[in-house]
């Protein structure tokens, strides 16, 4: 296995969170066999890793994994990147569009997995130039009422707030509402929500909180909710992630008007 020579230190390890997608860059974690709600595109950041999966392994430097699909990823260097993109956003179908081959509905080879690595593997990623080499999306122009309901879900995550709310803020039926919604977001109402809680309990989190503290502030029943709520979009507990010493980071966002 690589090493790291004493006189450079690793760099830190950083889960970077946005609404809709995430990118982790440190150590392997070591992960058993597991699945996830989302696309995971897995980069080996110093070398290639072994992807087992349906009975087949891989070695590859990259790979997109699909949701719901059960895989382990052995690392055959020191750090990873595991990008984590919710499959309906422009941003999963701009990578799906650069990986090079299928196998199985697994993605192999990105075309830019040389740059990702490279971009990675800097003592100071930029995420959002991670984010573009993942899959640079066109955005459609967005509706003002969509823009705005999901500027108020990132505000204010903790607040119970409703499809039929906004859409009667919208002058829209609830129906036409989520159609639009899910249309322009990439993802549907609730997923959104669940993302805009995340980021809550994310910056909660790189303030010094606790999980109980964090998932309560982001609106979570219980820290047990936010736990099978992270475990089943990540496929990892928080706990055994922040157990790692990961940096939290969540990029600035606007905010929204408060309802």
């Amino acid at each position: 296995m690589a090493s790291m020579s004493p006189l450079h230190a690793r760099p830190p390890a950083v889960l970077w969170l946005w609404a809709g997608q995430a990118i982790y860059r440190g150590p392997s974690l070591r992960l058993g066999a597991h699945s996830t709600a989302v696309e995971c595109l897995t980069v080996g950041v110093d070398a290639p890793f072994t992807l087992e999966a349906d009975g087949t392994a891989r070695i590859v430097r990259s790979a997109l994994i699909p949701p719901r699909r059960v895989h382990q990823v052995v690392a055959d260097g020191d750090d990873m990147m595991f990008c984590y993109l919710d499959p309906g956003s422009a941003r999963a179908r701009a990578c799906r569009d650069r990986m090079t081959l299928w196998d199985n509905d697994i993605g192999l080879t990105h075309q830019g997995e040389a740059a990702l690595a490279d971009a990675a593997g800097r003592d100071r990623p930029d995420p959002r130039a991670l984010a573009d080499l993942i899959g640079l999306a066109s955005r459609p122009s967005m509706d003002a009422r969509i823009a705005e309901a999901m500027a108020t879900l990132r505000a204010y995550p903790a607040r119970e707030l409703t499809a039929d709310r906004f859409a009667a803020a919208a002058h829209l039926s609830e129906s036409r509402f989520l159609h639009l919604f899910s249309a322009q977001a990439g993802t549907s109402f609730r997923r959104y929500r669940l993302w805009a809680r995340m980021l809550g309990a994310g910056r909660a989190i790189a303030k010094g909180a606790n999980l109980t503290t964090a998932s309560a502030d982001a609106g979570f029943a219980s820290p047990s909710h936010f736990s099978d709520a992270f475990h089943t979009l990540f496929g990892l507990s928080a706990t055994t992630l922040l157990a790692t010493g990961v940096q939290v980071v969540v990029p600035d966002e606007a905010g929204g008007t408060e309802p």
